[in-house]
């Protein structure tokens, strides 16, 4: 039995959700999403302020695609009613980002700087010059967007440079120097 596919997903005012043939179509205050229901065996209803997402079968296939289409309904009803957003900081000497247009433009110690076109409708704020906020109401393009952004320097584990989530950790590592020094050198 599926836990997370039998939770109802609570419809927040101000957002409305029309389901018409396998699609259905979440339209709210930030903006309008879509999803089509792939599966036969899965039947999405609305019911007073509630969404019910429910199976016809009990094959292990069909109980993930239960328990995956009502967690993309849910995101789709927060994406379009409060939206997503991801931070990401910038460490290290000389690394600042700025904005350019809706483009991002990142100085990350290559002899160029970085153009970052936005994913979607993404919005890509720096709030200062080494904290970037990737905004949006599709939850995908905002972790796609952050983890794009991230992977051109990621952290590094001895000296801790890199572009890092607000909320990561990063475990350190003694270096080479720390660890042999005194050691049976010849």
């Amino acid at each position: 039995m599926s836990r997370i596919g039998n939770k109802p997903i609570n419809i927040p005012q101000g957002v409305e959700v029309n389901i018409k043939d396998k699609v259905v179509a979440v339209k709210g205050p930030k903006g309008q999403l879509e999803e089509i229901i792939m599966s036969n065996d899965i039947s999405c209803i609305v019911k007073e302020d509630n969404i019910i997402i429910s199976r016809t079968k009990d094959e292990i296939q069909i109980k993930a695609f239960h328990g995956l289409y009502r967690s993309l309904i849910q995101n789709m009803v927060i994406g379009v009613s409060t939206g997503f957003e991801k931070k990401l900081t910038l460490i290290g000497t000389g690394y600042r980002a700025q904005n350019k247009g809706k483009s991002l433009e990142l100085n990350l110690g290559f002899s160029h700087p970085i153009t970052i076109e936005p994913i979607g409708e993404n919005k890509l704020l720096v709030e200062e010059q080494t904290m970037v906020t990737v905004q949006g109401i599709n939850k995908e393009h905002v972790g796609r967007q952050a983890a794009k952004i991230r992977i051109l320097r990621k952290p590094n584990p001895y000296t801790g440079k890199g572009i890092k989530y607000n909320d990561e950790q990063i475990r350190r590592k003694t270096g080479k120097s720390a660890v042999g020094a005194g050691e049976g050198a010849p």
